[in-house]
């Protein structure tokens, strides 16, 4: 019986230095070969899905955490934060000092200050998990990012900004009853980051809305994941995976834990499933 894959990008396909195993790609692609549909499921947008993971042979993606659904180049469903949300949202954050990025399939657009706000947050979020961030920098992690780009834009996913302290997502919250406010930050789940995006939308539900699209039964799914974003794609899918390398909640939450990225954890779940 063929299955439904379902794979987060950062920390499961991928380690946090975005280096992609090669025993990774062999997995996919012979899974693939033997009848089995592959798509990522990541907080990235399009524009953050490089073309070294598209050669693997993907069927597709759901990006943005679920806002934007792809199938083999046929968008199933994109749900996109308004211009008046974005305006809303950029001027509370320039109000409050705090620097951001914009999540658009078009691009990354960085506040003014981003680069030299982020530096030390994104070598703490990648040192927490686990790799050598020395020589990290903005411009290293988000190769493509635009600098000095148009911030009110109508074209969004979602919106990341660092974290001064976690009082800053708690009031993002009360700010914006009408998005979806989160947080992440890497090992053990710890804030250093906050998001805003589309209300309502989770990886769930963009499993949902795929497998509608495919006609395909829900028994026959598996996701692969890392962190506690994951878990409403674990509780989607029949079967669930994380990583050895995963947060604790999400080790709770699965049905199954493999080896870290590094470790060929994606290889030996796919074997040890039967899907290769």
């Amino acid at each position: 019986m063929s299955k439904v894959v379902f794979l987060d990008v950062d920390g499961t396909l991928v380690d946090y230095e975005n280096r992609l195993p090669e025993s990774a790609v062999a997995a996919i692609r012979a899974a693939r070969k033997n009848g089995h549909r592959v798509y990522i499921c990541t907080g990235r947008s399009r524009a953050e899905v490089y073309p070294e993971l598209w050669d693997i042979g993907l069927d597709g993606m759901i990006g943005g955490n679920g806002s934007y659904v792809e199938d083999s180049g046929t968008v199933v469903m994109h749900r996109l934060i308004t211009l008046e949300q974005c305006r809303h949202i950029v001027d509370w954050l320039h109000a409050r000092g705090l620097e951001f990025y914009l999540e658009s399939n078009n691009g990354l657009f960085a506040s003014e200050r981003f680069e030299e706000r982020a530096q030390d947050t994104i070598r703490e979020y990648m040192g927490r998990k686990g790799r050598d961030a020395s020589n990290a920098t903005v411009r290293t992690v988000f190769p493509d990012m635009v600098f000095g780009g148009e911030l009110y834009r109508g074209d969004l996913n979602k919106v990341s900004f660092v974290l001064d302290s976690y009082q800053d997502h708690l009031d993002s919250v009360e700010e914006f009853p009408d998005l979806q406010a989160g947080t992440w930050g890497g090992a053990g789940e710890t804030a250093l980051f906050g998001d805003l995006g589309v209300k309502d939308v989770t990886k769930a539900r963009a499993v949902d809305a795929l497998l509608a699209h495919l006609g395909a039964d829900r028994a026959d799914t598996i996701a692969f994941g890392d962190a506690k974003v994951d878990i409403p794609m674990f509780e989607a899918c029949a079967y669930s995976v994380c990583m050895g390398s995963g947060g604790e909640e999400a080790k709770a939450a699965a049905d199954l834990v493999t080896d870290a990225v590094a470790e060929d954890g994606l290889y030996h779940a796919f074997e040890r499933l039967g899907l290769l």
